[in-house]
């Protein structure tokens, strides 16, 4: 099931004014590319959530820039991309009593689909269960090369 995992970076920012740009700034200068990205903020600090097309060499580079970076596993389900298609996936994981911690969404090139991002407590009972009602689990390496 490991090839179904996404490793997701999760960046602890102090919540004041341009401290989005400085991480960043940090990959593009490592040459990590930001695949999806998503930022969570309370009014003492911030969480940014990004998806990476190389994760470990993303922390590395953060880390060395004195980032605080956890490497999360979340799972990506391909969705239509259109009026409904978030709320078939939610139905799935509500009526298998799942409790999603944070989800974010993204289109790509395939017409007429998205990719929702997901993260909960149990991962793999996420992945059993979307497999079972017929979701598309999206490979870590193909959102990665996205």
């Amino acid at each position: 099931m490991n090839e179904m995992k996404i490793k997701q970076l999760s960046i602890f920012l102090q919540n004041r004014m341009g401290s989005l740009s400085k991480p960043l700034e940090v990959l593009s200068n490592a040459d990590v590319n930001i695949r999806a990205m998503c930022m969570a903020d309370t009014s003492e600090f911030g969480i940014l959530r990004l998806v990476v097309d190389n994760p470990e060499k993303g922390k590395e580079a953060l880390e060395e820039n004195n980032f605080l970076v956890k490497i999360t596993e979340i799972i990506g389900v391909e969705m239509d991309d259109a009026p409904g298609g978030l709320t078939n996936v939610l139905k799935i994981i509500k009526d298998n009593e799942i409790d999603l911690e944070y989800l974010y969404a993204f289109t790509h090139e395939k017409k007429g689909k998205a990719i929702l991002l997901l993260h909960s407590d149990d991962i793999d009972k996420l992945i059993s269960v979307l497999k079972e009602n017929d979701g598309i689990i999206v490979p870590s390496d193909e959102v990665y090369n996205l």
